[in-house]
């Protein structure tokens, strides 16, 4: 595990577990140069513990690296509780994990992220400050969603030379919180929109509120269309995977997108433009480290426009160094986090 540790630059791992409600949580620490580690809490089943240490660790990084090109005072972090088969009492099981929080004396702050809402952060909030998206504070998704939008319209102006949406095909893998809000404000901008999601419900619901159109999960990928929005869980983008995309560009909220770090580079070398995943879907964090800070609703919504801007900034480094952007953006979150 310190292999592990010390390849991502971590600079702490925390473990923790309370018999009586269940709880088994890890906290990872990536950097706090820039301040507090702050990154949301994951609720999932995991095949053993080492899988959800691993999870835990990669995304701390995105998060600091996403934390340090938003232009936010804050490091990365991310909590993951391995969810249990039976849940006894789950306010007890976050109560718990509140506890765990406040031992580390603000070095992390804690969100919401999979399988975890506002109702448990309030669970959280019970015994510790150091903790955002509670039912006082709102759900981020729909700023997640905000800053995705903002970044395809960047995105779409580098690839396609104009960031007017009317009758792009833009195809969204996954309807939770946040893909169904960037598929809905796609929708109002004119764009056509492809959506697929295992739940089917989600996707008939897509299709009768906005005009959506439904296409199998397992052939979304292979889709004709502009851009493709990648956002349910991360690893989507593979060897195999890439060679079958018919896209333009790969813009969407998911994080870890790419399945190992070469991948980038088989997009770049295919045409593809690929938007860094933790600079488009950094308007959650945008939101919630803001609004912890007591910042207004203006001043957050004047932040996540900037999303846009810095994609802009990355892929004009990426075409005049002829790199992927994700390089670009690696290594500009890299001088600013360690010089």
């Amino acid at each position: 595990m310190f292999a592990a540790m010390e390849a991502a630059r971590l600079e702490a791992l925390h473990l923790a577990q309370d018999p009586p409600t269940g709880l088994q949580a890890i906290i990872a620490i990536h950097n706090t140069t820039l301040g507090a580690a702050l990154g949301g809490c994951r609720f999932l089943p995991y095949a053993d513990p080492e899988s959800a240490i691993l999870d835990a660790i990669r995304l701390a990084q995105g998060m600091s690296y996403k934390a340090a090109l938003a232009g936010l005072p804050q490091g990365g972090g991310k909590a993951v509780i391995i969810r249990p088969g039976h849940i006894a009492n789950r306010a007890a099981l976050f109560e718990a994990f509140g506890r765990m929080i406040e031992s580390l004396a603000g070095r992390y702050i804690t969100a919401v992220d999979s399988g975890t809402s506002s109702a448990d952060m309030d669970c959280v909030a019970q015994h510790t400050q150091h903790v955002t998206s509670t039912s006082a504070g709102g759900d981020p998704s729909p700023h997640t969603a905000m800053g995705v939008f903002n970044g395809i319209r960047a995105t779409a102006l580098a690839r396609l030379g104009s960031d007017d949406l009317e009758s792009l095909r833009v195809a969204v893998q996954g309807l939770g919180h946040v893909g169904y809000a960037l598929a809905e404000q796609l929708a109002a901008a004119g764009a056509e929109v492809l959506v697929s999601d295992l739940d089917s419900g989600r996707v008939q619901l897509a299709v009768e509120q906005f005009g959506a159109h439904p296409v199998a999960s397992d052939a979304l990928l292979s889709t004709p269309c502009d851009i493709l929005a990648p956002c349910g869980l991360g690893g989507v983008l593979d060897s195999q995977s890439v060679a079958r995309l018919r896209c333009a560009a790969v813009a969407g909220a998911a994080n870890n997108q790419l399945a190992q770090a070469h991948v980038a580079d088989e997009l770049e070398a295919r045409g593809i433009l690929y938007a860094p995943d933790y600079v488009i879907n950094s308007g959650g964090l945008i939101y919630v480290a803001l609004q912890h800070r007591g910042e207004t609703l203006p001043a957050i919504t004047a932040h996540l426009s900037r999303i846009g801007v810095r994609l802009t900034e990355i892929y004009a480094h990426a075409q005049a160094d002829k790199r992927s952007p994700a390089r670009v953006a690696d290594a500009l979150a890299e001088h600013l986090l360690y010089g």
